[in-house]
């Protein structure tokens, strides 16, 4: 399988299940919507006297033998060889946990899938005794794994900071006794941020994730406040500092655009012109019904988004301003293994969420779903037949994504909004594939312009 398209100047040919990337010229472009495997010795005449028309008769039979032998030697139409991991994708042992430790907001984002922060399940905190539980699950349930990560999210947790810093005393105790190394993240919208809990989630924390959506008129239309006042102006010279005094540390700004920001390219530089250069701006999930709700009409303008940001992107490499947009970050010589490029990020089954009560969900964002309710810690349950559902939902398992060309990058898509929009995990969402497809597009001819000036 091959998918090849044009972008900024590029001829682009993605070879499917190698990965390969080919920038191609015309007449190869060209040739490859006439042929594919078998190849025969000659190129066929009909080919031939099509393509004649444009390219001399001698250069697309030259041109037919290369790809040839670039299918010889597998570098094209190569074969997947990945269906025959899909039996390892068994339930694994637990490696990653959400810890909802603040079921409540000091905001009420318009856009919010948490119901405002508190999931429909009503506003509480997480006790210390729940998060001790929370950390002994873990511990438990990841069998061998060394390398353990921890998200603090809510809700807002700074809310319930001092139980945030018990849980990572408590985590660090055990690390030496079971010998595991505890990954930390927080993810705060940075109203309640002061120096002290800067100086300790710069310490303690390997990530965080400050929210904020890009300029000031487009966070404080929907990250707002009961009283409808916008939060920007009491966010940003917070953020600053912690990632000034944060030194070389991971972090990242994450913005969301929703129907009243198709303009969120301006979001991203936005966003750098303050000072960051780890950012992120996604699209909104949500109901459809919702006024901010992305739908199909809006795709044509998000994808020219797209599109203009990658070559805004690439100018500002050319200017020595280069930053890191998140969703075009692209690893085309390495990338994840082959387990992970089935099922990607473990929802369900490498991953869980606990709420305050003590309650295991999937993610995040099954939280509160009655149908998607794995046990409670205080109960000792957990329903190991779901965690083996979730390992069976996989690029071969979903019925879309085995014939598409971007299976091996997005990794069959996020559950969540697959059930959310489908009823079903194994249902692909299409809105978000095709936002995917774009951004791999884009990505990919981003790639494509670094090796050619790595080249020069």
């Amino acid at each position: 399988m091959i998918h090849k398209y044009k972008l900024n100047g590029y001829n682009i040919v993605l070879d499917v299940n190698s990965g390969g990337v080919h920038i191609v010229d015309e007449l190869t472009y060209d040739l490859l919507d006439n042929i594919e495997p078998p190849f025969s010795d000659k190129c066929p005449e009909n080919v031939i006297e099509k393509l004649s028309r444009f390219y001399l008769a001698e250069d697309i039979e030259s041109c037919y033998n290369e790809i040839a032998e670039l299918y010889q030697n597998k570098i094209l139409f190569s074969e997947d060889d990945y269906e025959k991991f899909s039996k390892y994708s068994v339930a694994a042992p637990v490696k990653a946990m959400c810890l909802l430790i603040s079921q409540d907001c000091n905001l009420r984002c318009e856009y919010c899938f948490a119901s405002t922060g508190d999931y429909g399940k009503g506003r509480k905190l997480m006790d210390f005794e729940t998060a001790k539980l929370a950390i002994d699950f873990l511990l438990e349930k990841s069998g061998d794994r060394e390398n353990l990560e921890l998200d603090f999210f809510g809700g807002e947790p700074l809310m319930n900071f001092d139980v945030v810093k018990q849980v990572v005393e408590y985590a660090r105790s055990k690390e030496k006794e079971y010998n595991k190394n505890f990954r930390f993240t927080i993810t705060t919208n940075g109203i309640l941020l002061d120096d002290d809990k800067i100086d300790f989630i710069n310490k303690e924390m390997s990530n965080v994730v400050l929210s904020v959506d890009g300029r000031k008129e487009v966070n404080d239309r929907v990250r707002r406040f009961s009283n409808g006042m916008g939060c920007y102006d009491m966010i940003m010279d917070k953020y600053k500092k912690l990632v000034e005094k944060r030194g070389d540390k991971d972090y990242y700004v994450r913005g969301t655009f929703t129907k009243y920001n198709l303009d969120f390219s301006d979001d991203v530089f936005s966003l750098n012109e303050q000072g960051f250069t780890q950012i992120s701006v996604e699209p909104v999930v949500s109901d459809l019904k919702e006024p901010y709700a992305l739908t199909e009409r809006d795709l044509p303008k998000v994808f020219c988004e797209y599109e203009k940001l990658s070559k805004r992107l690439i100018e500002n490499d050319k200017n020595g301003k280069h930053f890191n947009f998140f969703h075009f970050m692209l690893d085309l010589d390495q990338g994840p293994c082959a387990i992970k490029r089935l099922r990607g990020c473990g929802c369900g089954n490498e991953y869980v969420a606990i709420d305050p009560d003590g309650d295991i969900y999937p993610c995040h964002q099954f939280v509160g779903m009655d149908n998607w309710f794995m046990g409670n810690l205080h109960d000792n349950t957990f329903d190991t037949e779901m965690k083996k559902k979730f390992a069976g939902a996989h690029i071969y398992s979903k019925h879309e994504c085995r014939s598409c060309w971007a299976k091996f990058y997005c990794s069959g898509g996020c559950n969540a909004n697959n059930y959310s929009y489908s009823g079903d995990i194994l249902s692909a969402h299409k809105l978000s594939c095709e936002m995917e497809k774009k951004r791999l597009e884009c990505a990919i001819m981003l790639k494509a312009v670094q090796s050619e000036n790595e080249s020069e």
